[in-house]
């Protein structure tokens, strides 16, 4: 299954660290999807909405495997476009110098 992954914006700081659109082959789209700063490092939150005191997942993998398999596609995502951000940011250093 092809998973592509679109993330919309980057909150570097605080707990929710990004928000991303999932498609999976073309056929389905999951938007809402966000990737959250836990205790353990970053991980993915599926839409949900709130019932009494509790929130439900509106959509989920029902495998394990696929689980692991889609957010794991979300996390590099994610990180790619950290470090795109971050390359974006940085200043240049140590690049050639010419002498005249």
């Amino acid at each position: 299954m092809e998973i592509k992954v679109k993330i919309h914006s980057l909150h570097p700081e605080g707990g929710r660290l990004a928000d991303a659109s999932v498609s999976l082959d073309g056929c389905f789209a999951i938007r809402g999807v966000r990737v959250i700063n836990g205790s353990n490092g970053p991980f993915v939150s599926m839409p949900s909405y709130r019932s009494g005191d509790q929130y439900r997942d509106v959509c989920f993998p029902c495998t394990k495997e696929f689980k692991q398999e889609f957010d794991r596609a979300v996390l590099d995502a994610y990180q790619q476009q950290l470090t795109q951000l971050q390359r974006q940011e940085a200043p240049e250093q140590g690049g050639p110098t010419m002498n005249m």
